[in-house]
């Protein structure tokens, strides 16, 4: 059977690299696939997955959704359960309001490594996932190339769009929650300021052009008075909540009035504040700590010990592992090259310790500065197995074949997953804010 990859690689020989690549990057600005002033793609080759992975994937994160939405109502019943999660007291306070509806997190990402037998979780992102919009519009645009129509002629190749799949999530979330506009008027929330705003756009516009009216706006844009949130004038019905609630804690008074209309049941958000409490790293700790067995089914015990890195908070404490008592902070020094030590809560990879490339006085550091900061929180997770291919790059006018690791992040929306963020990068951090690219996933078959 031939490679999807190497027919594909074939194929690009015989283009003519230098104008593809300025195609390509030509492509991105006009569709404003970019982060910042960057494009987001300087590859010319998508991610390729079989069916069979496809199917594998669909199960193992829709299940990973569920045990999310289900510690969420639980550590908000059981408080030895939410102490686990290591939540700051204005998180807790924030997550204990009613939102008016279950579902903690309409929209969620699970940041994985794909593997011939596996998935190997890094981290869960259920607050406020970015990109499904540029993952579509990648995909749009390598659907259309020409190199594209030439590889159907021997492989069937179909792509996601996750940001169509987001607009029915977060209609159902509205509904859920009791709303009867019909359509009901969205507002996109975050700074006017972030790198990611022409992703708003592309969102709205997709919005739009299926009937629902959606506007962009700040958080210091929002006015909550006799019941009403309003916008710049419009009556807001439901936020799509971009905005982190690290910035709505660190900025509360130019947060109020989007906290007081949440508050008060007077608009529908999504995701909800309660998803803080699965989008912790310490979720894995939870999901791997043998004394919370009672929680999970036997299906989604063997899900998590397959595909779940052994993670716990970092303290002084004596920990259960595979039924044995461990001392938890000689065995991380013991064995510094099979962890990793990162931030509760954390993005872009700030703060990530990797224990196989660091010293070991390096490597006591960060366990100390974890044990020092035991408020915040740190986890240590055992390292897990990457991806790595190789791809073509867009190089001085020319093209580069470069070994890449692949971060292959599913987009799971109420349950359900609908698309992928796939990000390259040659080091051991595949993620935007880091330097990483991204590039479009398409499943493919030999026709």
């Amino acid at each position: 059977m031939t490679s999807p990859i190497d027919h594909w690689h074939r194929l690009l020989s015989d283009e003519r690299a230098g104008e593809l690549c300025a195609l390509v990057t030509a492509e991105q600005r006009a569709r404003r696939l970019r982060f910042g002033d960057r494009v987001l793609c300087p590859f010319l080759r998508p991610f390729f997955l079989t069916e069979a992975d496809e199917a594998r994937v669909t199960r193992v994160v829709s299940t990973l959704w569920a045990l999310g939405e289900r510690v969420a109502r639980v550590a908000l019943e059981r408080p030895e359960v939410l102490e686990r999660f290591a939540l700051s007291d204005d998180e807790v306070r924030l997550a204990r309001i009613d939102p008016r509806y279950a579902t903690a997190s309409t929209a969620a990402r699970a940041d994985a490594f794909i593997l011939p037998d596996s998935l190997q979780f890094a981290e869960y992102n259920a607050e406020s996932p970015a990109g499904p919009a540029y993952s579509q519009g990648l995909a749009e645009l390598f659907d259309a190339l020409p190199v594209m129509a030439r590889f159907r002629e021997r492989f069937a190749a179909r792509h996601y769009t996750p940001a169509s799949a987001i607009l029915d999530a977060l209609l159902a979330s509205y509904r859920e929650w009791g709303g009867t506009a019909s359509p009901p008027q969205i507002a996109i929330v975050d700074w006017r300021e972030v790198p990611t705003y022409t992703e708003f756009e592309l969102l709205r516009d997709m919005f739009v052009a299926r009937g629902v009216p959606t506007v962009i706006c700040d958080p210091r844009d929002l006015e909550y008075s006799r019941g009403a949130l309003v916008a710049n004038g419009v009556a807001i019905d439901f936020v799509y909540r971009r905005v982190l609630i690290n910035d709505i804690l660190a900025r509360p008074d130019e947060c109020r009035a989007l906290v007081d209309a949440y508050a008060a049941g007077a608009v529908c958000v999504a995701n909800t504040l309660r998803c803080k409490i699965p989008h912790k790293k310490a979720f894995f700790a939870v999901l791997t700590d043998e004394r919370w067995r009672d929680l999970w089914s036997d299906q989604e015990r063997e899900i998590v010990r397959r595909h779940i890195p052994w993670t716990a908070l970092v303290e002084e404490r004596r920990v259960t592992r595979d039924g044995a008592s461990i001392d938890l902070v000689a065995y991380l020094r013991a064995n510094r090259e099979r962890f990793v030590i990162k931030p509760n809560d954390e993005y872009g990879g700030t703060g990530v310790t990797l224990g196989r490339e660091t010293s070991e006085s390096e490597w006591d550091a960060a366990i100390a500065r974890a044990l020092a900061e035991r408020a915040r929180g740190w986890v240590a997770q055992e390292r897990i197995q990457v991806r790595r291919e190789m791809f073509p790059v867009c190089d001085a006018g020319g093209v580069a074949m470069r070994d890449m690791l692949v971060d292959f992040a599913p987009y799971v929306f109420r349950g359900t997953v609908t698309g992928f963020l796939t990000r390259l990068s040659a080091t051991g951090l595949a993620n935007v804010t880091s330097g990483g690219g991204q590039v479009a996933a398409f499943a493919v078959k030999e026709q």
